[in-house]
């Protein structure tokens, strides 16, 4: 079955190898719903052409994907939010609805196909975790990565963190914030 007309990304297949580019470049690839239904499309795709011997993931323009695109405003993350869209059945586990980004990263765990992560620029958010699953990951030298909720007061709480940074505190200031602790090391 032929693809429908991709909105968010560009595929490519050449000497069996499949090129995925997140293509938003004017939002540095902001990852949205559409780009969610199109790589699973895509990596159904891979899967099923069996002249595709591996599988490479990038980004258009200057990014590889600037995490989620906040353009919907307070209601991008609103988990209470109605969520009867026929697009989001596809989600649902029970009465919860999974992360979109998720289903993309647990996706690619799935791959038939090695996976390489070809990162370009910028990876923040869900465009540093759905790398992951990836096989391999090339970053050029002006890749970032990052993640938004590192300032944020709900990390704070999170007892990992806690800990960690009780350990920090009781170290000098100058100390890095991992610990030979967790690892059993002394």
């Amino acid at each position: 079955m032929p693809l429908p007309p991709l909105e968010t990304t560009r595929y490519d297949v050449e000497d069996g190898i499949a090129t995925i580019t997140l293509h938003r470049p004017e939002k540095l690839n902001a990852y949205n719903g559409q780009m969610r239904v199109e790589l699973g499309l895509l990596f159904d795709e891979t899967d099923a052409d069996d002249e595709v011997k591996a599988v490479i993931v990038t980004g258009a323009g200057r990014a590889f994907c600037a995490g989620a695109d906040l353009s919907s405003g307070g209601d991008t993350f609103d988990r209470a939010a109605p969520q009867n869209h026929a697009y989001l059945e596809k989600l649902r586990v029970g009465d919860v609805y999974r992360d979109g980004g998720g289903t993309n990263t647990l996706r690619i765990y799935e791959s038939l196909k090695p996976v390489i992560g070809a990162i370009n620029g910028p990876a923040v958010g869900i465009g540093a975790t759905i790398q992951l699953p990836m096989d391999m990951r090339l970053a050029s030298t002006s890749a970032r990565f990052g993640w938004s909720n590192i300032c944020s007061t709900q990390l704070m709480r999170d007892p990992l963190f806690t800990w960690i940074r009780g350990i920090r505190s009781e170290r000098s200031s100058n100390a890095p914030i991992a610990s030979s602790i967790p690892f059993g090391w002394r």
